[in-house]
């Protein structure tokens, strides 16, 4: 059968053994999933659920031109039907641990950085994926898809996608953002946007001896007037509810923030109570000069207290490489196709996701690769050309010297389309009512 490995060990020998037919039963035989020796096993059914999605998602009827087999689109979803999802999501974390190389990962004064945030996909309209998913309240009933809410983790120098998680749609990220902990190291960086900013988030980071870069929520009053009076201080509107402690330089302090009194939805009322009273945090505040953007100004905390360490000047330029993880995001969404999936069950929404999440790294690893022969940084590779060399995989074929996208620092593009779509009507009311309708104009006419 054609699978990926030959293009995968094209790109890094000891990375083809993670999708081996004996990791696989490996994997397999951990989880306790027994199967029958059939045609399309475990292995063969997980290559070509990597063939399928490396060919934007492609029907099902394809596969066989593609993997040059004899097999039913219908006996091919029923063997990825029985696959457990565990077994899914064990083949990601491998594949993950083998592209893990921290001596090789740059850093920013001594840390790895990560970028997180939040996004969406829809699916196909299905009682069981509308009431686990929800749908928006805009939405008419049979008018509408059920939308998933998804929280990514991503390497802000490669781009690698460390951690993918999928939650009903009314889920705030910062109910699950705690989660992604755990696959950090000591002393990781955390860069993310105003969505990400509270003040649990930031203690539960501490707890876990990382660090972060937030943009300050909207709703928080943050002043940079020394010796200021806090809001706890002196009743009143407009003051900040922060304790001023020192400053730093220009628009750069730090302040002392209290434990709110209103306990997040999102947290139990035992872990509220174990969070501490104050934090020292850090807050500064930056222009932004270039012409065309819609923000001026742009505050920031975060727990990088050192400012002879981690000057004002660097942590904003930070900062502004969060906007690589749109860039990212739109890849995986728009490029791969993973913006609206296929499968009628939350189970196998889920297996699609983490398979997604699996061609996006082998797409990634191929840039990287790319990037370290051709001498410039990863996210210059062009993703699609990369994307282009891995569909059909070609036997023998070295990595070729792949498009290189040029340096556009503040480019401004519209967020519209020229190409105007046809006009057709939008649906206000359920299919099947519609086709009753027209049954009618026809049987009347």
């Amino acid at each position: 059968m054609v699978t990926i490995l030959p293009a995968l060990r094209q790109v890094r020998e000891d990375l083809a053994g993670l999708v081996e037919r004996t990791a696989v039963k490996e994997v397999c035989q951990t989880l306790g999933y027994d199967w029958r020796d059939r045609h399309l096993d475990p292995y063969t059914t997980i290559h070509l659920f990597i063939l399928q999605v490396l060919n934007q998602n492609t029907a099902m009827t394809h596969l066989p031109h593609l993997a040059g087999e004899r097999f039913t689109a219908s006996a091919y979803c029923q063997a990825r039907q029985r696959l457990p999802v565990a077994l899914f999501e064990r083949t990601v974390e491998r594949f993950w641990r083998g592209l893990e190389q921290p001596g090789d990962v740059p850093r920013w004064h001594g840390h790895r950085v990560w970028i997180e945030d939040g996004s969406g996909f829809s699916m196909p309209d299905t009682a069981e994926l509308r009431a686990y998913f929800g749908q928006h309240g805009s939405q008419r009933p049979g008018c509408g898809f059920p939308v998933a809410r998804m929280l990514a983790l991503l390497d802000a120098e490669s781009g690698f996608l460390r951690e993918m998680k999928a939650f009903p749609l009314r889920t705030h990220d910062l109910a699950h953002a705690a989660e992604l902990h755990s696959k950090l190291s000591v002393g990781d960086l955390l860069v993310g946007d105003r969505g990400f900013c509270s003040y649990a988030h930031l203690a539960l980071i501490l707890r876990a001896n990382l660090h972060a870069v937030f943009r300050v929520h909207q709703r928080q009053r943050v002043s940079f007037h020394p010796h200021r009076p806090c809001a706890g201080e002196i009743l009143g509107t407009g003051q900040p509810t922060s304790r001023w402690v020192k400053r730093l330089g220009k628009c750069d302090q730090l302040v002392e923030w209290r434990k709110p009194q209103t306990r997040p939805k999102w947290m139990t009322p035992e872990q509220f109570a174990q969070l501490p009273e104050t934090l020292l945090v850090r807050e500064l505040k930056y222009r932004i000069r270039e012409p065309g953007c819609r923000v001026r100004e742009v505050t920031l905390v975060t727990t990088l207290l050192d400012a002879q360490r981690y000057p004002a000047s660097q942590v904003a330029w930070l900062f502004r490489r969060r906007w690589q993880v749109e860039v990212d995001l739109r890849d995986l969404k728009i490029t791969l196709g993973m913006d609206v999936l296929k499968g009628h069950k939350v189970a196998t929404v889920t297996k699609e996701m983490l398979v997604f999440a699996l061609v996006y790294n082998l797409v990634r690893l191929v840039t990287l690769q790319a990037a370290r022969r051709q001498r410039v940084r990863p996210h210059r590779i062009s993703f699609i050309d990369a994307l282009r060399w891995l569909q059909p995989p070609k036997p023998g074929a070295p990595l070729p010297e792949l498009i290189v996208n040029p340096e556009r620092p503040g480019r401004i593009e519209p967020r519209c389309i020229k190409r105007r779509p046809k006009s057709y009507a939008l649906m206000t009311r359920p299919r099947q009512e519609l086709r009753k309708r027209l049954k009618k104009q026809r049987d009347a006419a």
